[in-house]
Formats: C-alpha cells, sequence, structure tokens
C-alpha cells in the first residue's frame, strides 16, 4: 500500500499550487472591494486589475502544468461516478476561479468607461456575486470529499495535504 501512495503523490511544486492558490483566494477576500464606489479611486482600480491579471495568469500556468505532468490520486478502484464528480468539481473550480477576477476586470472596465449604474454593470455584478457564491459550494465539496478520503484512508488527502498525514 505505502508503494503505491507515493506513486500517486502530488509533485511539490502542484502541492505549492495547490496552497498558493488558498492563500490567494482568502486573500482576495480579506482585501475585496465592499462597495462599487471604492473603483472612483483610480490607485484601488489598477491594483484590483493587477491582482486579477496576475492571479488569472497564474491559475492558467497551474492548469496546464497540472494536466500536462500530474495523474489523479484518485485509486484505480475508485467508482466512475465518484472520478467523473471529481473531475467535474475541479474543472467547475478552474472556470469559476478565473471567471470570477475576469468578471471583477469587467466591472472595473465598465466602471473606468462611465457606467457606473444600470442594466449592464448591474448584469455582471450580480454575475459576479453569483459566481463567487458557486465557488463557496465547490469549495465545500471539495473540502468535503478531502474529508472523505481522509476517513476513508486511501491516499487521496495525503497526495496533497502536509498535515494529518495517513
Amino acid at each position: 500500500m505505502q508503494d503505491t501512495l507515493k506513486k500517486r503523490k502530488y509533485s511539490n511544486l502542484a502541492k505549492s499550487f495547490h496552497w498558493g492558490f488558498v492563500f490567494l483566494f482568502i486573500y482576495g477576500l480579506i482585501k475585496q472591494v465592499q462597495d462599487i464606489e471604492q473603483l472612483e479611486d483610480p490607485s484601488l482600480l489598477r491594483f484590483e486589475v493587477l491582482f486579477a491579471s496576475i492571479f488569472v495568469l497564474l491559475l492558467i500556468a497551474r492548469f496546464i502544468y497540472m494536466k500536462s505532468t500530474q495523474k489523479t490520486s484518485l485509486p484505480e478502484n475508485t467508482p466512475r461516478l465518484q472520478k467523473i464528480a471529481a473531475k467535474t468539481v475541479h474543472y467547475s473550480m478552474y472556470f469559476t476561479l478565473a471567471a470570477i477576477p475576469l468578471s471583477g476586470m469587467l466591472i472595473g472596465l465598465l466602471f473606468g468607461i462611465g457606467l457606473k449604474d444600470g442594466f449592464i454593470i448591474e448584469s455582471v455584478v450580480t454575475l459576479h456575486e453569483i459566481l463567487i457564491d458557486l465557488i463557496y459550494i465547490l469549495i465545500g465539496t471539495h473540502i468535503s470529499a478531502a474529508i472523505f478520503h481522509r476517513i476513508k484512508r486511501d491516499g487521496v488527502w495525503s497526495s496533497m495535504v502536509p498535515f494529518l498525514r495517513e
């Protein structure tokens, strides 16, 4: 069993990407714009666009790295439906994590060109808020699945989590 677990262990770079995004996401939540009127401050708007751009570029780099070098840590005997669910949650997280800063940049662009209220910007703000709600659901699902695998002791938890090792 130990040899099998070692074969399914993610690389240090994969773990760094994973946990780095946890911290980047938390930072993004802490420093988020509370009121769209804050975008009147050009330095804040520039910072938000820069942060969002870096976040998306790192997310793309992570996606490419993970797809091209890493394999799933799910055991081979994992039920097909569970494998599909895991893949769906992971791809949905990538999509949503990209869509949140992109929709935020669109809000900044619309605000910057003078569309500070009205249907268009309100629609984009609503989409942005829905995406944020969705990522919370996806993160909750992801964490729940990780805990499930920790309880199951099938090596999935230990392939990515550096504490409470199996």
